[in-house]
């Protein structure tokens, strides 16, 4: 596993590095924090990325906030202080693990790993939400596209749902795909009748 270590301090990215290496992970990168953090990121491509701040200021912390938001990836940060507020942006920014003063060795390989299982955690509940978005959305496309039957050729919701069934059969689309090309035609052509 690539971890990429973002740190103002090169003695602590040392001791992460270190604490990295006795627990077996040895493909570090080190990600000057000075330079364009997206762009060396993605140049790294690393599965994980730990971020350790000493004392972060407001604007730091919310450059980092949006480079979580930027990444796909699992995010393990530690910080000296911090209060609620950045806490809970923390979270909302999307980083996995959010710990405040401690930073030993032997916490780093526990930390790491309770990010990359919550990271997933919340990418497979996302992916589960955008599933069920989609699938809302297209079920009222069809109830569209039925009731846009129904009232065309004077048929009840059975025979229209039947009409969209046997076109996706027939032309080996989805029936969402039939229902939105009636919708489609029914905004652009309106009422003919």
């Amino acid at each position: 596993m690539r971890i990429a270590i973002i740190d103002t301090s090169t003695t602590r990215a040392a001791i992460i590095s270190d604490g990295l290496r006795e627990a077996g992970l040895d493909d570090l990168v080190l990600i000057d924090p000075a330079g364009a953090l997206v762009a060396q990121i993605e140049a790294a491509k690393p599965e994980v990325i730990l971020v350790n701040l000493e004392n972060p200021s407001r604007d730091l912390l919310e450059d980092f906030f949006a480079m979580s938001r930027a990444l796909a990836r699992p995010i393990a940060m530690f910080v000296d202080q911090s209060d609620a507020e950045a806490t809970g942006a923390a979270i909302d920014a999307g980083v996995s693990a959010y710990v405040v003063d401690g930073l030993s060795k032997q916490r780093i390989k526990p930390v790491i790993d309770l990010a990359v299982r919550r990271f997933q955690a919340f990418s497979r509940l996302q992916r589960e939400l955008d599933e069920a978005k989609n699938a809302l959305v297209e079920r009222a496309t069809i109830d569209r596209a039925k009731a846009i039957l129904m009232k065309r050729r004077s048929i009840d919701e059975p025979a229209a749902y039947a009409l969209l069934r046997g076109q996706a059969m027939r032309t080996n689309r989805r029936i969402s795909e039939i229902a939105e090309a009636i919708v489609t035609s029914d905004a652009l052509l309106g009422d003919m009748e």
